[in-house]
């Protein structure tokens, strides 16, 4: 059973045969128009700009507005797009419902409304208006043995979300295919803005033309992916990030899924996403019933737009991150497998002294896990690498006021290991005889299996109950491929995400204040229900600070830079073997939660008193990191990238200009600080902190600001005429901090 039921212990109003209602939902200059027109499935008539105050004849016009007319050679009344998407209202693409019954019948079901509650009260009158609000649809094909719960939410940041949950109700089983939800957008929205990637390389833009047929993004490989479309969106050509009205759906489930565009011949346009299911894969007895995962859908002018709604939502949770997020040193890159005490304690003192706030113990402390071949699964400290236990170690690190941290792999497995040898029926595979390819030297150990889950919740907790760890960090290495379990063949990769998240929550539950990371072979496990469990996500295994701009800038448009781990690494990447300053270094991943991952005791005198500093400047501003407005610059071609961080009520800002390539121009277009007060005056200062960057050649403004202790000037020259550009050699970058002076008297008689 899903953990996802929609409530059903509501009053409810069952509409007159052909009764008619129609909702106008707003919030954060957003407008939701909800249209049941004579009793049949819920439709989108307006998602977008808010209409303000529209009355019962405005409710009816919008409504109207958005039901086609009749053409030639179609279905002989209007069609209107209902948010699942049927075959018997007339429409000819990708329905939103599919599956079938053992004899066939079953697969063109007609789903019409039964009841409406707005808010969890029925919905009296034809017509209503509120703000951000709940309305909750049951729907029905009483022929077909099928029920259907919609729940349509629109939230205080102006973002849609709903969901669907089925249930059969007739005797015999039935089959799911698709449970598939959908948004309309207008015709204006001609291009799609959506993510590919690979490991080390994760959200790396595309953008296409939205013509006739289906972009239809589908994820088999058991988690969110490192080539997931992230947020699908559509949006008026050359759509940009603080320009263009675009709208974009993200599907909130971290096993498979699909994200979709479709047009169909008419024009017609719709956004949509759901759970990917495998065949056979949910089989509905009677009265069972399948939650698909939240669709959210967001609206804005710009990217920067869309992606601040996701942020004010995740941040209006009441289990949102603190924003002291303390910086984090994870031992990976410094030591790999080689664990020794020794190394490790000085790599803890020297961690200290730089005001490191947080110590992770990676992959290698458990089992036979002396490289990656084998001993996965087996959650029990090794007595060959730690004889004394992890307690000598955990004891140096909280002694010096740090948290401690620990890895953990909890749904993989080894076939060299204890568990793998003791319970071979636990390992995900299409059948007892035969294994899936091995990744990493890794299995999938099968978590929908009560016996199995048992055992590594058993194993975790022991380890949590006798140490005292603040912080897991929760890794996921592969694929999964032919996903099922073993005795019977049937897919289960379903069940399997849920009994993750179930397992993440009840560790969680049993150890209040415990943070667990969402990594999975880098940045492959991102979206917005991970989230609902965990406490951040890796942004990628790649630290390289010039492929880290690219997948910290995207990453964001989802996620807000508190949850997305930001680590700076040794000058010689690890994954790339590029070679950078640590100014630059530092820079890159000062927009996130900063973290560190280098051997420490290899840097020099001069590097750890820069570092120092950089981890200084993080602690003086993540409070407007982390409750800032994301600011990023639309620049053309430019490889001159400048974004930032503008306070909620515009009193400050920092912003980073990084230049990630070299241009065949030699001057730059001018730098426009968005998002500021253009009323107010602002006070500029360019910070350098380390080395200073090469090729740097100052505009005059930047002279006058370093001999004057900043440059004072109104918010409307910085955020539209702008400044000159300075000139910098490529994968460098600077700092500009802005704080909002306040008004003389003189200045405001001067307004007056």
């Amino acid at each position: 059973m899903s953990p996802h039921r929609i409530p059903t212990d509501h009053p409810v109003l069952a509409p007159r045969p052909g009764a008619t209602h129609r909702l106008h939902l707003t919030a954060s200059d957003v407008s939701v128009v909800l249209d049941v027109t004579e009793g049949r499935a819920p439709a989108i008539a307006h998602w977008g700009a808010a209409l303000g105050e529209l009355g019962a004849d405005g409710l009816d016009a919008v409504c109207d507005g958005a039901v086609d007319v009749v053409p030639q050679n179609a279905v002989d009344v209007p069609v209107r797009i209902g948010i699942i998407p049927q075959q018997s209202d007339g429409w000819i693409g990708r329905p939103g419902l599919s599956g079938s019954r053992s004899d066939g019948s079953g697969w063109a079901p007609r789903l019409v409304t039964e009841s409406v509650t707005l808010d969890g009260a029925p919905m009296a009158a034809a017509h209503a208006e509120t703000g951000a609000a709940t309305a909750r649809f049951a729907l029905a094909d009483a022929a077909l043995g099928l029920a259907l719960g919609l729940e349509v939410e629109l939230l205080p940041s102006g973002l849609l979300r709903m969901r669907a949950t089925l249930t059969n109700t007739a005797e015999s089983p039935y089959a799911l295919a698709e449970l598939t939800l959908t948004v309309p957008v207008p015709a204006e929205a001609e291009e799609l803005l959506d993510f590919a990637g690979r490991w080390a390389k994760e959200r790396t833009p595309q953008r296409s033309a939205f013509t006739v047929g289906t972009h239809l993004r589908e994820n088999r490989r058991g988690r969110t992916g490192a080539d997931a479309a992230h947020v699908l969106h559509a949006g008026r050509p050359g759509l940009g990030f603080r320009r263009g009205e675009v709208w974009g759906v993200h599907t909130a489930f971290s096993g498979n899924h699909r994200h979709l565009a479709e047009q169909i011949n008419t024009g017609r346009r719709v956004l949509g996403g759901g759970e990917l299911l495998l065949p056979g894969e949910l089989q509905l007895a009677s009265g069972e019933e399948y939650a698909g995962p939240w669709l959210y859908a967001t609206y804005g002018e710009g990217l920067d737009a869309v992606a601040s709604r996701f942020h004010r939502h995740l941040r209006s949770r009441s289990r949102h991150v603190d924003t002291r997020r303390p910086v984090t040193l994870n031992v990976w890159e410094a030591v790999y497998f080689d664990h020794d005490l020794t190394r490790l304690t000085d790599l803890a003192d020297r961690a200290a002294a730089l005001g490191v706030e947080r110590f992770v113990l990676d992959d290698g402390w458990f089992g036979s896990r002396r490289d990656d071949t084998s001993g996965l699964g087996d959650w029990v400290v090794s007595d060959e690498v730690w004889p004394e236990g992890l307690g000598p170690l955990i004891d140096h690190v909280r002694g010096l006021g740090m948290e401690f941290g620990l890895w953990f792999e909890p749904e993989m497995v080894n076939e060299d290991s204890e568990v793998a040898r003791a319970h071979p029926e636990w390992i995900m595979a299409t059948s007892p005889e035969r294994m899936p390819l091995e990744s990493r030297h890794q299995q999938v150990l099968n978590l929908s299996i009560p016996s199995a889950q048992a055992h590594v919740r058993d194993q975790m907790m022991a380890i949590l109950d006798r140490y005292e760890i603040g912080y897991l960090k929760w890794d996921h290495n592969r694929d999964l491929l032919e996903a099922a379990t073993r005795e019977t063949g049937r897919a289960a990769v379903h069940e399997q995400t849920l009994a993750t998240y179930a397992l993440m929550d009840e560790l969680k539950a049993a150890h209040p204040g415990l943070e667990i990371e969402s990594c999975s072979s880098g940045g492959a496990r991102v979206d917005l229900e991970v989230l609902e469990h965990t406490d951040r996500v890796w942004v990628s295994d790649c630290i390289d600070p010039l492929d880290r701009q690219q997948m910290n800038r995207w990453t964001s448009q989802l996620i807000p830079l508190e949850l997305m781990g930001s680590h700076i690494a040794s000058g010689r990447s690890h994954t790339t073997g590029r070679l950078h300053t640590l100014a630059f270094r530092g820079l890159s991943a000062l927009f996130g939660h900063l973290g560190i991952e280098w051997d420490l005791a290899q840097a020099t005198a001069a590097e750890l008193d820069e570092l120092r500093e950089w981890i200084t400047l993080y602690k003086e501003h993540r409070e407007l990191l982390f409750t800032g407005d994301l600011v990023r610059a639309d620049r053309g071609s430019s490889p001159l990238w400048m974004y930032g961080v503008v306070a909620p009520d515009q009193a400050e800002a920092l912003f980073a200009l990084t230049a990630v390539g070299r241009s065949s121009e030699s001057q730059h277009e001018r730098l426009r600080f968005s998002g500021l007060d253009a009323r107010a005056r602002y006070r500029i200062r360019p910070l350098l902190t380390g080395e200073r960057p090469t090729g740097l050649a100052l505009p005059p403004w930047w002279q006058r600001a370093e001999e004057e202790d900043g440059l004072l000037l109104p918010g409307a020259v910085l955020s539209t005429s702008g400044l000159a550009a300075p000139l910098i050699d490529p994968e460098q970058g600077v700092l500009f901090s802005l704080t909002r002076e306040p008004v003389t008297s003189d200045a405001a008689a001067a307004d007056r």
